[in-house]
């Protein structure tokens, strides 16, 4: 190891997010909002739940907000509160978390994959009605990494084919599309509050949101076994409820979210300023028309080298992540048969996330780029 890759005792371990400056922030305000729980002794499906869901669709400009233990399940009851079931086929992208695709199986429907563009990593639009036949029933575009698609363009093939949308926006609360919050713009949007999300609780916790009455009352029904009344089942639903505490946590963090944004923004700014003009990197590009909110700040390592620059990066104290190094069509569970998507397959061998939170400071983003500089350039 150089001089140069040696580890900077300024800097002896660089996460990929510190949720530790957030909690420190907000600790006397989380404290005191689950002191209000605990002190109204209810824990399911109570306040909290239902004063997030009003102030989620107000912020996010939807009529109905429901709250859900996953984003998984938001995708899954999505796909059921559309009538999507057994043979029917859900065109999405093959670069992403397996949960959008494993919802689409956990339906009994057949995921249908398209590849995806280069530069923005979300689905090509371009080829897209290539892909639909007379089962088709339904998109699930997903906002990755935080970068909004082209939404006005989706709905406008959608509408051609009278296909359903699902917007998978587990990474992107907050980012907007042709100037509306993805999520908001197809059939249904579906959210995950993971806690490393931009809006994340400190457990498991979901949502989905529409403006369509009918659906809304059809998901609010699948979360709690199937009823509107309770032991009054008219469907076989799930267990999928967020907790009250997580609502309240959620409930904290919610004004602050805008901020929080922008703050992800002017770090990626910044890092596009410090990585420019390294030929062996590509950064990301945000899709036109879009306002990213960058879950993730995700170049590209050309030529092969993405595990070299990580091993590199790790050895000086710089946590990266790779999402995702296997395409989910390449997955065991979908490999047989699956069609050649290489731009999906390349993606999955040159991505590389590098570190970002609303607070990282800029000293430490420099030192992440003279690292990358000093390994690659």
């Amino acid at each position: 190891m150089n001089q140069t890759q040696a580890m900077n005792p300024a800097f002896p371990k660089i996460p990929l997010l510190d949720l530790k400056s957030e909690v420190s922030e907000l600790k006397p305000q989380l404290l005191r909002a689950m002191e209000d729980v605990l002190d109204e002794g209810a824990f399911i499906m109570g306040n909290q739940v239902k004063q997030l869901e009003r102030e989620a669709a107000e912020y996010l400009g939807c009529k109905h907000a429901i709250a859900l233990n996953s984003g998984t399940d938001a995708l899954v009851i999505a796909l059921l509160a559309a009538g999507i079931g057994p043979g029917d086929e859900v065109i999405t992208t093959p670069f992403t978390f397996f949960a959008t695709a494993e919802a689409i199986s956990r339906v009994q429907a057949v995921p249908v994959f398209a590849d995806v563009d280069p530069l923005t990593y979300n689905l090509d639009l371009a080829g897209l009605a290539e892909l639909i036949t007379p089962r088709t029933k339904a998109i699930i575009p997903v906002h990755l990494f935080g970068h909004p698609l082209n939404m006005d363009r989706l709905m406008e093939i959608a509408a051609d084919y009278e296909l359903f949308v699902i917007e998978d926006a587990a990474q992107a609360f907050g980012a907007e599309t042709g100037g509306r919050k993805a999520g908001t713009i197809g059939h249904i949007g579906c959210y995950s509050f993971f806690p490393s999300k931009n809006l994340g609780a400190y457990g498991d916790g979901g949502m989905l949101v529409t403006d369509d009455p009918q659906l809304a009352e059809t998901a609010a029904m699948l979360r709690t076994h199937g009823s509107k009344r309770k032991y009054y089942n008219e469907c076989v639903g799930f267990n999928s409820r967020l907790d009250e505490l997580q609502a309240a946590i959620l409930r904290v963090k919610l004004p602050y979210l805008e901020a929080w944004n922008e703050e992800r923004r002017l770090a990626a700014s910044r890092y596009d300023e410090l990585l420019q003009g390294l030929q062996e990197l590509a950064l990301p590009a945000e899709c036109p028309n879009g306002k990213a909110v960058f879950h993730q700040y995700t170049v590209r390592a050309l030529n092969g080298r993405r595990d070299e620059l990580l091993a590199g990066l790790a050895a000086v104290g710089v946590s990266t992540m790779v999402y995702y190094p296997v395409p989910v069509h390449k997955l065991p569970v979908y490999v047989a048969g699956s069609p050649s998507l290489p731009v999906a397959e390349r993606l999955s061998q040159e991505v590389l996330s590098l570190p970002i939170w609303p607070k990282i400071g800029a000293d430490v983003q420099r030192y992440v780029a003279e690292q990358i500089k000093s390994l690659i350039d």
